[in-house]
């Protein structure tokens, strides 16, 4: 069968024969990254949502992030990489920024394009390659995990398969209820469609534990008419003059929350981008990314133009992977996607519909599905597995990715110090522990 004729536009604009590849092979690989992302559409609304913010509203500012920001990605960097609001920044924007610190939520969108402009500039400076440098890999391998168990946990807790106590702190909730029972439900289904290697295995999963929920009466239909105009709920809401008007323990706190979202965001995309360009076979013999800062300019527009529809930080995926995997080599497989993705807004703002129960599972999974990273780390190490176990527990047990940040960077500084291996170019990192352990005394003090 013969290309269409617009193959040929497509190739020159794309150069789909330099890399191996065909429109009809990036199609397919778009759809097939789509299918592995989408659930953030619903997952998103229903951890922003617990922040006050409109779920049809989160919904709908989802899918049009996501929409502008792989499109953006694939014509300006042409890489196989699709970006959406990411899982972990939601989660600390939600329960521990607007729940945990007590600041409103258009604040906190504030803070989201706040770290977008400081990323966008690193970028254009250069000093986002000292800050990649200061940082030791293995650490970056345990926030990864961290973060998944934070996920994880958030989702246990939603589908009240995890209870608190004030025995244990925490206890296993009654299975006999509804909700634990549709999750479980949930996420054995999505379990055995991933060990298939179903494509949209947590979309599906959730979906039909969705129906499930509905046939045993367990979900209220709204009242509120569909509109596509339900994005007008958190578009353009940020408020900046209230981050601005920060002060005292506030101010420290908002230098936490830019901290987070632009640490997080930095290397959770540096993460993801070499795990998808190496399986691209996009990757120099040297380990370098071509095209590196086109592709983190983008990643940093994308952030902002989220804030200002109304989502948390926009971040690459590593579900590109899938993409990837099904042939895709260039920025047509993240058009792809994002046009599929833009699509996805006409029934958005029906996400209100979808119980917790049914997009815990895929939280659990997903974080699940994080803990990867950690065979990266040195385990048999001292120096490496205090830092990095101190990191990946802290992050959920303090219900803050802040904590473990600060825990594991103070840990490696200090052990470096104390054991005599500290040289002059550790002098970023010496700073950043020494920030840590001055908001640790004023958090005390406070």
């Amino acid at each position: 069968m013969t290309e269409p004729a617009s193959a040929g536009a497509l190739d020159r604009r794309f150069a789909l024969s330099a890399r191996g590849t065909t429109a009809r092979t990036e199609v397919l690989a778009g759809v097939t990254t789509f299918l592995t992302m989408a659930y953030i559409v619903l997952v998103n609304p229903s951890i922003l949502g617990q922040a006050g913010m409109p779920v049809a509203s989160v919904a709908a500012a989802t899918c049009l992030a996501a929409a502008f920001a792989s499109i953006l990605m694939g014509f300006v960097a042409n890489v196989p990489l699709a970006l959406a609001p990411g899982m972990g920044l939601n989660a600390y924007f939600s329960f521990t920024v607007v729940q945990g610190m007590g600041v409103p939520w258009p604040v906190a969108l504030g803070c989201v394009l706040i770290s977008g402009i400081v990323f966008l500039i690193l970028t254009l400076v250069g000093i986002r390659q000292m800050i990649v440098a200061a940082i030791p890999a293995y650490l970056f391998a345990a926030v990864a995990g961290g973060i998944g168990l934070f996920i994880g946990f958030i989702g246990l807790k939603n589908a009240g398969i995890v209870v608190g106590s004030p025995a244990t702190v925490v206890a296993l909730g009654n299975l006999h209820q509804p909700g634990p029972l549709l999750a479980l439900f949930g996420l054995l289904l999505i379990a055995v469609l991933s060990a298939w290697r179903v494509k949209g295995a947590m979309l599906i999963g959730i979906v039909a534990t969705t129906l499930v929920a509905w046939l045993f009466g367990q979900v209220k239909a709204g009242s509120d008419p569909y509109s596509i105009t339900a994005i007008a709920g958190t578009a353009f809401k940020l408020d900046l003059g209230g981050v601005l008007g920060f002060g005292g323990s506030k101010g420290l706190g908002l230098f936490e929350i830019l901290f987070v979202f632009l640490f997080v965001d930095l290397f959770d995309n540096i993460g993801t981008l070499v795990a998808v360009t190496k399986r691209a076979g996009l990757m120099d013999p040297d380990g370098n990314i071509p095209g590196l800062k086109r592709i983190l300019i983008t990643d940093a527009v994308s952030t902002m133009f989220g804030a200002f529809c109304g989502t948390s930080t926009v971040t690459s995926y590593v579900e590109s992977a899938a993409g990837v995997q099904a042939g895709g080599r260039t920025g047509l497989t993240a058009v792809v996607t994002g046009l599929l993705f833009l699509a996805t807004m006409l029934v958005a703002p029906y996400a209100q519909l979808v119980p917790l129960a049914a997009t815990a599972p895929a939280l659990i999974l997903v974080g699940g599905l994080m803990m990867a990273p950690l065979v990266e780390v040195a385990w048999e190490d001292p120096d490496v597995a205090i830092p990095a176990f101190l990191t990946v527990a802290m992050i959920p047990l303090t219900f803050s990715i802040a904590n473990g940040l600060a825990f594991g960077i103070t840990a490696h500084a200090l052990l470096k110090l104390l054991r005599g291996k500290a040289v002059k170019s550790d002098w970023l990192l010496m700073i950043l522990a020494a920030m840590f352990v001055a908001r640790f005394a004023w958090l005390a003090s406070a």
